[in-house]
């Protein structure tokens, strides 16, 4: 498998509602999220919260890209673990929700969340959850788990035999043949309008090249490169300054290889995208700009080991 990473259980599930009779109501201010950029979930919300312009309503703190704690999690989210669940037994992980009135969890599940900041909190931003395509974005991000991502860790899964490899291959090119003939005829996933869906697949297609192609053959590259139109999205969401201005490259590449179990393979020395000539600078976008910084910073401290806690930023109020 490409790399192996600690699971939080049990997550944590709780909802955002209309009002206050959900427990938690959608009050500006009262949440704020905890991600890190290098790790696929925290990209795809980082993602979400800029198009939706929640700075100001609901601020992030960034963590290091490499976790910091003996147990593969964040010496900084312990307290919030255990306050929400007393003597948590795993680890602190990212991302995470949480409720600034009741210094509690919400969720630590991406999906949830995501859907959450879109319909509590983005009324004024990008309908990314249209009427009427929740089961069109939900199909999309079952072929994104199962039919890329999944099949990409089998596809270069250390120690298997050839016939196994050859199965999960094709089976991931049959995915990204799907994502390749819906672009034929629409600039997104679901037509001419950006969705949720696009988000999701954007992070996958960020995730393919920059971690699990390090343990595919030359071969398959070249192959999973053979989708113009697939890529050639790729590069143009890159390029808006609500997605680009999120990648730490660097950071994706350190939490990689920190829990990396496989081996690397031919494919590593052939890259697909060359993100950093497709995101805009970061001075495009006040959010993205404090983003990479953050995390360039917490980077730095969980690099050289000083990196305790205390190597966060936040961005918003």
């Amino acid at each position: 498998m490409s790399a192996t990473y600690p699971k939080a259980a049990p997550s944590f599930q709780s909802r955002i509602g209309r009002d206050a009779r959900s427990g938690f109501p959608a009050v500006p201010h009262r949440y704020r999220l905890h991600l890190t950029p290098s790790c696929p979930s925290s990209l795809r919300i980082a993602v979400t919260h800029s198009l939706l312009g929640l700075r100001d309503v609901l601020p992030v703190t960034l963590l290091p890209a490499v976790p910091d704690a003996s147990d593969g999690g964040y010496l900084a989210l312990r307290p919030l673990y255990e306050a929400s669940s007393h003597l948590y037994p795993g680890p602190a992980l990212a991302p995470v929700l949480s409720d600034g009135w009741t210094g509690r969890i919400v969720s630590t599940h991406a999906p949830d969340i995501v859907q959450d900041l879109t319909r509590r909190f983005g009324a004024s931003g990008p309908r990314l959850y249209p009427e009427g395509a929740d089961a069109r974005i939900e199909e999309v991000g079952r072929l994104c788990e199962q039919g890329i991502n999944a099949a990409a860790q089998r596809a270069g899964q250390y120690g298997a035999d050839a016939a196994a490899r050859g199965v999960a291959l094709a089976a991931l090119l049959r995915g990204l043949g799907v994502l390749e003939r819906r672009l034929a005829s629409a600039d997104y996933l679901l037509g001419e309008r950006l969705t949720a869906a696009d988000v999701q697949v954007w992070v996958t297609l960020v995730q393919l090249d920059t971690v699990h192609r390090w343990h595919l053959d030359a071969a398959a590259v070249y192959r999973i490169t053979d989708h113009p139109r697939l890529w050639s999205y790729a590069r143009r969401l890159a390029a808006h300054p609500a997605f680009g201005p999120h990648l730490d490259l660097d950071g994706i590449a350190r939490r990689h290889h920190a829990h990396c179990r496989g081996q690397e393979a031919a494919g590593a020395a052939v890259r697909i995208v060359d993100w950093t000539r497709c995101a805009p600078s970061t001075d495009t976008d006040a959010d993205a700009d404090a983003g990479a910084d953050a995390d360039a910073d917490a980077g730095a401290d969980a690099a050289t080991g000083t990196g305790s806690g205390a190597a966060v930023k936040t961005i918003g109020s």
